[in-house]
């Protein structure tokens, strides 16, 4: 399963450990990453995603999923949340 969040894109980064003596070894920061259950009030129903800490507090910012997907760049979000943003996009224009 990809570490990569479905809503922001937000995946593994990579760095060095630096030791006091200034030894450097490769290592690789993966993102905070929880499995939620996000509420859609246009589909009137949930959908399980795993998304970052971070995308999490910008849904809540933003007012909810809905409000976060139709200002939500298509190219982040994952192919099944993709889904999911078209047909609220079509339910908000009926």
């Amino acid at each position: 399963m990809a570490r990569r969040c479905e809503l922001t894109g937000k995946g593994v980064q990579v760095g060095n450990n630096v030791s006091h003596a200034k030894n450097r070894s490769r290592r690789r920061f993966l993102p905070n990453l929880c499995n939620v259950h996000l509420m859609s009030e246009a589909m009137g129903q949930s959908y399980a995603m795993r998304v970052c800490t971070r995308a999490l507090k910008s849904v809540e910012h933003r007012g909810g999923l809905d409000a976060f997907l139709v200002k939500a760049k298509s190219a982040d979000l994952s192919a099944k949340v993709l889904k999911i943003k078209r047909s609220i996009e079509k339910r908000l224009a009926a």
